[in-house]
């Protein structure tokens, strides 16, 4: 292409060490760590979850769809970038993008821990090793910091910190820990993030309903489910008025496609102009879509339904992504994948999705 697109969704895969070294030492014992199963292959473990993480999939861009699998991998067998920044500038350059925003790996899964103490613990752990990370390359490697969001008092001195430490974005949990996030109680947290030009970003698989092993008829068949938890909480800060009392706030809706906007506005609108009444809405000034269309930003991968749907959508919202090293990542052949979803694009709009947005949102220099 004639110009390096920026990854507005990519991730690090959490090596051995990245909450044992950087955690409070109360924790140390139980932080998140890499264990070795006969049948499971390298895991990760986290204290008092059930259910570990497998590595197989967490670092698997470039595979062939027959080869995925969640089983069996050796943690030095994945894709270095994902822990190394140098090797990580390699992988970028081999994909011909110039930069990328980076989430966690298994940070997406602590969201959902029951204990907030810990997770609070792990959150601060990653984004000391995190900084350290894009220190490297603070150009290419756009951090976003995690907070567990126990209190608004501590989410405020977590988002001042994060931005202290050089992110820029911050990653929220899908629940907090006390009322939802419709409550005015957190007015003062979300005018902090504007204080602080910080985008708010909510990921797939971080809210308590994102259960893949809850599904219906096949296995796949739990894979169409992965993007109801974002719609739950768009639609939270939508008709919550959290929009309505904060014009200026920023979302980002992670990794949960694009091409389903048009349908979900006009059902919003629908739900609010017929329904909202004796579904208890309160009167906002604006219709539902006209607060998504401006305050929510959506980053997908492959959604070639979102490219030819720029018309019924705010074309300055949306952002690409590469979500590298995941397993549903286009790396490395997001250079064929764009030439091909982007051919019926104007210059403005493909330049716009593929780097003008981004950059905007998140103040690149780049």
């Amino acid at each position: 292409m004639d110009m390096k697109p920026i990854s507005a969704d990519s991730h690090i895969t959490e090596p051995p060490n990245c909450y044992i070294d950087h955690i409070d030492p109360k924790y140390r014992d139980t932080a998140p760590r890499i264990h070795n199963d006969e049948k499971l292959g390298d895991i990760y473990v986290i204290h008092d979850l059930s259910t570990p993480i497998p590595m197989g999939l967490v670092a698997a861009a470039g595979k062939d769809p027959s080869e995925l699998k969640a089983k069996g991998a050796k943690f030095e067998e994945l894709h270095r970038g994902g822990w190394d920044p140098v090797q990580r500038l390699a992988d970028q350059d081999r994909d011909g993008i110039a930069a990328e925003v980076i989430y966690p790996t298994v940070g997406m899964l602590l969201c959902n821990h029951e204990d907030a103490d810990y997770k609070k613990a792990c959150f601060d752990a990653y984004n000391r090793w995190l900084q350290a990370y894009c220190e490297s390359a603070p150009d290419r490697l756009i951090g976003c910091g995690q907070t567990a969001m126990r209190s608004v008092e501590e989410g405020i001195e977590d988002l001042r910190r994060i931005k202290e430490m050089g992110f820029k974005g911050v990653m929220m949990p899908g629940n907090p820990v006390q009322a939802d996030y419709d409550d005015p109680m957190y007015d003062p947290l979300w005018e902090a993030a504007i204080d602080l030009d910080l985008p708010l970003s909510f990921h797939i698989l971080t809210s308590r309903n994102d259960d893949l092993r809850l599904y219906r008829g096949p296995k796949i068949n739990s894979f169409l489910a992965i993007i109801r938890g974002c719609q739950d909480i768009i639609g939270t800060f939508i008709f919550g008025g959290v929009f309505e009392r904060h014009p200026d706030l920023k979302l980002v809706c992670v990794e949960a496609d694009a091409g389903w906007v048009p349908h979900y506005m006009y059902r919003m609108d629908h739900a609010y102009k017929r329904h909202r009444y004796w579904l208890k809405c309160p009167e906002m000034a604006k219709l539902p879509s006209e607060y998504f269309r401006e305050n929510v930003y959506m980053t997908f991968q492959d959604d070639w339904t979102a490219f030819k749907s720029t018309g019924m959508l705010n074309p300055e919202r949306l952002m690409w992504a590469n979500d590298f090293p995941h397993s549903d990542s286009t790396w490395p052949w997001s250079q064929e994948m764009l030439a091909e979803h982007t051919a019926d694009l104007t210059a403005v709009n493909r330049d716009a999705i593929l780097r003008g947005n981004v950059k905007k949102l998140y103040n690149l220099a780049a």
